[in-house]
């Protein structure tokens, strides 16, 4: 009887292991990064492999859309209504580098939307357009 017990709190435990290994987050950790005298950013942390995917199959303004970088409005709550701010985007040592078209304002805080794509949200739907309202899952990241 002592025996069924331990296997039976064995065969939970390695269930309950099973659901936690399940719902780790496997998203990138991203980086951002001031670069070339505070001139620009450098998005680090990115699966090069999607990076070099992108880079191949769209043109540069699709990274206007996929990584677009704003300026923080003294109102938070404002956030989704900025305008996104122009540059220029290339890729250099596995990275994404952006420059604004106006030079970034020191003590200013600015943000990065990155689009976490999973099952649901493929690459090809952004950059097609055909993404569905209330699908899009992003975060701010904050410079």
């Amino acid at each position: 009887m002592s025996k069924n017990i331990s296997i039976n709190k064995l065969s939970i435990l390695l269930v309950f292991s099973c659901i936690s290994c399940s719902n780790t987050s496997k998203s990138p950790v991203i980086h951002i990064d001031k670069i070339d005298q505070e001139r620009s950013i450098k998005i680090s942390g990115l699966d090069v492999a999607v990076i070099q995917d992108i880079a191949r199959d769209s043109a540069r303004a699709n990274w206007q859309g996929l990584m677009p970088v704003y300026k923080m409005p003294g109102d938070t709550d404002m956030k989704n209504y900025q305008p996104m701010q122009p540059g220029t985007y290339h890729i250099a040592d596995g990275a994404v580098i952006f420059t604004p078209d106006t030079p970034f304002v020191s003590h200013r805080t600015y943000f990065v939307r990155y689009y976490k794509l999973d099952s649901d949200n493929q690459l090809t739907d952004f950059i097609r357009g055909r993404n569905r309202p209330g699908s899009l899952h992003y975060i701010d990241l904050t410079f």
